[in-house]
């Protein structure tokens, strides 16, 4: 999912901000009492997304795990705190892998806390934020996370971290249209000509495009 693209001023509880976001036609992601509102995806990430979605939905149909898309939130942080200020953020990623039973934040159940996989497709402006900030607070405070694959939508670049026994990351950079992109802990794999099927990146990108 695109980061966040413009701050609202306004300080929010978490659920202040669930209260809102569920009645807004909009997505913002929240961190620490700032919610943001999402910018528009290109075309290549769109397609990117769309590709990966439905290679992963028919390898996992049928097994333990599930796959959900953009629309779902994951919250990561620590238990919510009616203390100020408040601390937590709630993203929106590409693509979620849970296996088992989902665990979910409240009764609306659109908001999962036990992700095994997430995929985050990056544009220009996301980059930063999905390396850094994001992914410290993916590891800190997501002890189910396996997997977090980042995946370039401007070059053909994937970027695969993977949890070892040790707790530390393994970082695996894929750049091979011909090579495999293994999510060892879900049991599937996806050929990068298959994730960047239908991109081309000068004709989907308007800047290069002009």
């Amino acid at each position: 999912m695109s980061t966040p693209k413009a701050k609202l001023v306004s300080h929010f509880s978490e659920e202040e901000y669930l209260a809102m976001e569920r009645a807004s036609d909009e997505k913002h992601e929240y961190l620490d009492g700032h919610t943001y509102a999402m910018a528009g995806e290109m075309p290549a990430h769109g397609k990117i997304s769309v590709n990966l979605v439905g290679e992963l939905f028919a390898q996992l149909k049928g097994s333990q795990c599930e796959l959900f898309t953009k629309d779902t939130k994951v919250r990561t942080g620590p238990d919510p705190n009616p203390g100020w200020p408040p601390k937590g953020l709630f993203s929106y990623p590409d693509v979620v892998i849970v296996c088992g039973e989902a665990k979910y934040h409240d009764p609306y159940r659109d908001v999962l806390l036990n992700p095994k996989v997430i995929i985050e497709v990056l544009s220009e402006g996301t980059a930063g934020f999905d390396y850094s900030e994001k992914f410290r607070r993916y590891r800190e405070w997501l002890p189910s996370l396996e997997e977090y694959i980042l995946v370039s939508s401007l070059e053909v670049m994937v970027e695969h971290f993977r949890k070892q026994p040790s707790g530390d990351w393994l970082l695996t950079t894929i750049r091979n249209l011909n090579a495999l992109l293994r999510l060892e802990s879900v049991g599937c794999e996806v050929r990068l000509s298959d994730v960047y099927a239908r991109v081309n990146f000068e004709s989907d990108d308007p800047e290069l495009a002009e």
